[in-house]
């Protein structure tokens, strides 16, 4: 199924649950309405806009579907910008004028025969307006620029909700052209020729963006124009924009809040395969909490706990009896590109699939101790900790987070520019010791062991015990590099326990080069390391690292790596991390260092 198709058929349930606009009508955003008698005299304007913070924001009303306007100059009906509607603008843009002639002509011929009271008084407000009667009560320069609405006196559904003007927009709908196959439906209809707008996706232009466009010749093919190149009836349209333009509202519960990069990320659930509804809201609500686990503690326990079941090979059913595996479920990334929008990524498979592939990211990415406590990562959070120069989501390589999402749904190897923009990240100066960075590496690893690993029957199938990437400290875990790790984080507490509180530490100056070119850097750190031994013996302390260090050193080879390759500094990191937290598991070896953190912060006093 296309994303078209899915998002058309999604429209019926939006429709179902009275989320859907009706046929011709759009979500926009109104400021005000002007209230007018029957005789066309503007009464009031009443003030629709709701309080958001310290602004006044305007609300999402139902009226009649937006025109797509490019360069040329088109009217909506019974709504529209003040410069449409009234002919004033706080720019006093030189098109003003032709603006508002254009709303105004437009409506005098659909309502030259209308006997409804609300939409003669329309009409007859047209034929007595001019722009310099705004300079008047009960007009205001707020209005100015604002979408605007009509409203009869007495009543106080708004012009284009009255029944008449219903049926009048109706016997606009037919289109005229010739009837063609309707690539979404397969129905034979008339194909509109400017696809719907749709908006809301971060970075796109705010009147928003075209998912499918043909401006250009290169886009085009055997001399057709606009959507005649891939045709699509006038009713699919409507409810594929109707459809994705409602998920991309801020308050939609199928929209991630923050998004992944700068792709924003809509999801939902079908009926195809299991025709219940419960079981499609039930998969939507689990995605939402799994991509983006809630800050509420209890709730953040839960989806952990709901992940593991997963993990332990569980099926969904066991979570929530109202998740059915086999529902149909899709993901759509989209990402803002000039006046169109680029998908970044669209998945499609059961809902079963999905589920497992979370928790295969979230084993993957284990690790003691956990540096994210009881809520589980959002991916964004992860590429934001580990990729982003200061933590800026602004910051986060666009196109690596699309390829992370579509990693971790799809369940196939993580990108390798993710490993390279964790391990540079460290060498930039982000701290080794919060461990986001190695939880990511060790996860990149991990995946990669597990998607290669051959036949586990097979004779010629590797040891795993001695290959896996360890999720907590390992002593006898055979990998040089992940020792070399281990004791770069010896040497960096020694330098802590002798010295206190340095202005640049071994980890400031030396950590990037030791992870590459450990050859060059150790023998370095040793002699550096001895001095800091010698004066921890004088003051009889530090008798636990000796061993540790002793312990290491007899596990690596007498030549030291000249290099090493990006996945075996990932391992660096990885041991480097391990042993800064697990290291310490003497009573004389936490004594030691507690007494060390507290002449430390007596210092900074």
């Amino acid at each position: 199924m296309t994303i078209l198709q899915s998002l058309d058929a999604y429209y019926e349930r939006m429709a179902a649950r009275g989320e859907a606009e009706p046929p011709g009508f759009s979500r926009e955003k109104i400021g005000f309405a002007i209230e007018i008698s029957e005789e066309g005299a503007p009464l009031a304007v009443i003030d629709l806009r709701a309080s958001s913070g310290k602004k006044l924001v305007p609300q999402l009303l139902s009226v009649p579907a937006a025109v797509k306007r490019t360069a040329g100059i088109l009217p909506n009906l019974f709504w529209d910008k003040s410069a449409y509607v009234l002919g004033r603008t706080a720019s006093g843009s030189n098109r003003t004028a032709l603006e508002h002639e254009a709303f105004r002509t437009a409506h005098l011929d659909l309502l030259a025969a209308a006997s409804d009271p609300g939409l003669v008084a329309l009409r007859r407000f047209l034929e007595g307006w001019t722009p310099e009667r705004f300079d008047a009560p009960p007009f205001h320069p707020d209005m100015l620029d604002a979408n605007l609405v009509f409203r009869l006196r007495g009543d106080m559904r708004l012009l284009h909700e009255r029944e008449a003007a219903r049926t009048l927009l109706d016997g606009r709908t037919g289109g005229d052209g010739a009837r063609v196959a309707c690539l979404v439906t397969g129905n034979t209809a008339v194909a509109r020729r400017l696809h719907p707008t749709i908006k809301g996706v971060n970075g796109a232009q705010s009147s928003g963006a075209a998912l499918v466009s043909f401006n250009l010749d290169a886009f085009t093919s055997y001399g057709k124009e606009q959507g005649d190149n891939a045709p699509t009836s006038e009713a699919a349209a409507f409810r594929y924009g109707a459809a994705l333009n409602g998920m991309l509202e801020r308050a939609s519960r199928n929209r991630l809040s923050r998004g992944i990069g700068d792709a924003t990320v809509v999801f939902w659930a079908d009926t195809s395969e299991v025709a219940d509804e419960a079981a499609a809201q039930a998969a939507e609500n689990f995605f939402a909490t799994a991509i983006e686990p809630p800050d509420d503690a209890d709730q953040a326990r839960n989806i952990r706990e709901q992940l593991e079941l997963v993990m332990e090979g569980r099926p969904v059913e066991a979570i929530d009896a109202r998740l059915h595996a086999r529902t149909r479920f899709h993901v759509l990334g989209l990402a803002p590109n000039a006046a169109r929008l680029s998908v970044r990524y669209w998945l499609s498979d059961d809902f079963g699939a999905f589920a497992q592939r979370l928790a295969a990211h979230y084993r993957d990415l284990t690790i003691e101790p956990t540096p994210w406590g009881e809520r589980p990562p959002s991916i964004s959070w992860l590429l934001l900790k580990t990729t982003a120069m200061l933590e800026k989501y602004d910051n986060i390589p666009p196109l690596l987070a699309g390829e992370v999402a579509r990693a971790v749904l799809e369940g196939t190897r993580y990108p390798r520019s993710l490993l390279a923009a964790a391990i540079m990240r460290l060498r930039a100066g982000d701290d080794p010791a919060t461990g986001w960075h190695a939880a990511v590496i060790r996860a990149v690893l991990a995946r990669d062991f597990r998607l290669k690993l051959p036949d586990p029957h097979a004779p010629e199938s590797h040891d795993r015990a001695k290959e896996e990437l360890p999720v907590s400290l390992h002593r006898e875990n055979a990998d040089p590099a992940y020792q070399l790790g281990r004791l770069f984080a010896a040497y960096e507490t020694a330098q802590r326990m002798a010295l206190g509180k340095v202005n640049a530490t071994i980890r400031d100056r030396y950590f990037g080069a030791a992870s590459a070119t450990p050859a060059s850097v150790f023998p370095i750190l040793m002699r550096g390391v001895q001095n800091h031994l010698g004066k921890l013996r004088k003051s009889g302390k530090g008798v636990w690292l000796e061993r540790e260090i002793e312990e290491i050193t007899n596990r690596l080879d007498d030549h030291l790596p000249r290099s090493l390759p990006l996945e075996a500094q990932g391992r660096f990191v990885l041991g480097y991390y391990h042993q800064r937290k697990g290291q310490f598991v003497s009573r004389e070896a936490e004594a030691e260092l507690a007494a060390a953190d507290a002449e430390e912060h007596d210092n900074d006093e």
